[in-house]
């Protein structure tokens, strides 16, 4: 079983996110570069349009024009501001979604490796791979452009240091107040969103339940209480986007009060310096937009907002980036008749303790008992590991094969199986390769679905969402399936249990005689079944308590008590 570590601390969640972040703009870094050439260049410009403003008044003659030649730079930094900014619209667009993209990627690749071991409810994950990941993408355009968002508070307090540095003084004693609010508005937004994400993600893991069982709950007449359950964590979802709203107001709120006083406080040390004549009228001028410029942080603290949410979600993805996923190795199988060997295998907390077991190769080896036979079925083709213990085939552990030779080798049958693809041949033909159509429908025959297939209204090229199935249809749709696929060994894990009698005795004929050159392990609580089969290994307390025929076992009345007999 693999679930998501626990939060046990801010400093590892935080450099996971941040790992992740710098490869996902490594990702789009051709973007990247050119948000940060266009902030920059706008940058440039914004620092020195005060500095030619002051250029063209102080030009101006008395009662006259000012000349051209101070005016046209005004007009080439506004210009140069402006094409700075489309880029940018179309440079950050980019680098979101080049970013994003391959974070979902690497999000849905990384959950599919896990597999069957992964214990996330669906909705999280799927509120992690979409809205998570969005989020993230847009780190690798914010961080340049909040980075450089900090260029003309520089340049214009160096720039008032040139004009008076009595003014340049009464600002930079302010700023040092104004970064320390930053940084608390960062370290308060990432916290925030990070828990408004995970809220999120509940109430979408409940709604995904609540879709997967819409009918029992229609049967049950439960909606309300099911739209109460799915429902339940809405007020802790406003509280922390009120709580995002109220961090952000604040800083806002703040940080304006504090440009009003610093401008304020600028402009009457820069009417003094007038007075004085140590500064002419178009400095002053340029002095009172250079003070917007020094405190003026709303495009950072945009950009800030932006990076926290993003960190919030990059957070969300490392967390699932960091569950384990099973390695392959780089072998092939010798050939062999297809044995299986489980040697001293404990598994799943225990349910499985120190098994040994051999299944003879080209033999259908039936499995029953209490507990533990799924948890056998899931090792057999490794869905799961083992704790302790290995198993292998033909001789060779199972992790020592490569993924491909490993899933072309073993197949399987579930007792509810998933459907994938457009149609029905397709949800036939799915898995490691595509069959011949003339074998799809002759597994289909073997699995006795054939017949219901083509009393659908396209028959085999039926849309699978025009193809509505009962159980016991859909168990025959995932036995053709594993049919079609068979490697050297075929298993079935309780994959007849919705099959009436005859169709699942016929079943086994097909299974029994097409197959009989094929190694079968089947998981079956049914006495008919394990009566067909070759041998029956019976579980009992996480070990094989035998390996026998069914004929022989029976005499047993423990054996039979599995089957519903009397002792």
């Amino acid at each position: 079983m693999t679930t998501l570590p626990a939060t046990g601390g801010a400093a590892p969640a935080t450099a996971g996110a941040n790992r992740l972040l710098l490869r996902a703009a490594g990702r789009a870094r051709g973007w990247t570069a050119l948000v940060a050439a266009a902030a920059l260049a706008d940058a440039v410009a914004a620092v020195l349009l005060p500095y030619a403003l002051a250029r063209a008044i102080d030009a101006v003659p008395p009662g006259g024009a000012p000349a051209a030649a101070a005016v046209w730079p005004c007009v080439a930094l506004v210009v140069v501001s402006a094409v700075a900014e489309v880029l940018s619209e179309l440079s950050t667009g980019c680098a979101a979604a080049r970013s994003t993209a391959w974070l979902r990627h690497t999000l849905v690749r990384h959950v599919l490796a896990v597999g069957p071991a992964l214990r996330v409810p669906p909705g999280d994950v799927a509120g992690r791979v979409v809205g998570g990941a969005a989020e993230a993408g847009v780190a690798p355009a914010a961080a340049p452009e909040a980075a450089v968002g900090l260029l003309p508070a520089a340049g214009a307090l160096v720039a008032l240091f040139l004009i008076d540095w009595r003014v340049a003084l009464a600002i930079a004693v302010a700023l040092p107040a104004i970064f320390l609010l930053l940084r608390a508005f960062v370290r308060d937004i990432s916290a925030t969103a990070h828990r408004y994400l995970t809220v999120q993600g509940t109430i979408a893991g409940r709604l995904a339940e609540a879709l997967a069982g819409c009918r029992t709950i229609a049967a049950a007449g439960t909606v309300d209480r099911e739209t109460g359950r799915v429902l339940e964590p809405l007020p802790g979802l406003r509280a922390e986007g009120e709580t995002m709203w109220r961090v952000q107001g604040g800083i806002a709120a703040r940080g304006l009060l504090a440009l009003l006083l610093l401008q304020i406080a600028a402009v009457g040390v820069a009417g003094a310096e007038l007075a004085a004549g140590r500064v002419s009228p178009g400095e002053l001028v340029a002095i009172v937009q250079y003070t917007a410029l020094a405190a003026g942080f709303g495009p950072v603290l945009t950009q800030l907002l932006r990076l926290g949410r993003a960190r919030a979600g990059a957070a969300r993805a490392a967390e699932v980036l960091a569950l384990p996923a099973p390695t392959h190795g780089g072998e092939s199988l010798p050939s062999g008749p297809g044995r299986l060997d489980f040697r001293g295998v404990t598994a799943a907390s225990g349910v499985l303790d120190g098994l040994d077991l051999t299944v003879p190769g080209g033999l259908a080896v039936a499995v029953t008992g209490r507990a533990g036979t799924s948890e056998l079925a899931a090792l057999a083709g490794r869905l799961a590991d083992p704790d302790q213990g290995e198993v292998l085939l033909d001789g060779t552990p199972l992790p020592h094969l490569a993924r491909a030779e490993l899933r072309r080798e073993i197949g399987y049958a579930f007792a509810r199986p998933a459907l994938f693809g457009g149609t029905v041949q397709d949800a036939l033909a799915f898995g490691p390769s595509r069959p011949p159509a003339a074998w799809l429908r002759e597994s289909a025959r073997a699995a006795r679905a054939d017949d219901f297939i083509r009393r659908l209204p396209r028959g085999y090229a039926t849309p699978l969402a025009d193809a509505p199935m009962s159980g016991g249809e859909l168990q025959r749709m995932g036995l053709a399936r594993a049919f079609a696929h068979a490697g050297r060994v075929l298993v079935l894990d309780d994959a007849t249990s919705s099959l009436d009698t005859v169709t699942e005795l016929q079943i086994t004929d097909a299974l029994l005689d097409r197959l009989a050159d094929r190694t079968r392990l089947i998981i079956t609580h049914r006495a008919s079944t394990a009566a067909r089969a070759d041998l029956v290994a019976w579980l009992e307390d996480g070990r094989v308590r035998a390996l026998a025929p069914h004929a022989k076992l029976w005499d047993d009345p423990d054996y039979r008590v599995l089957f519903g007999g009397a002792r």
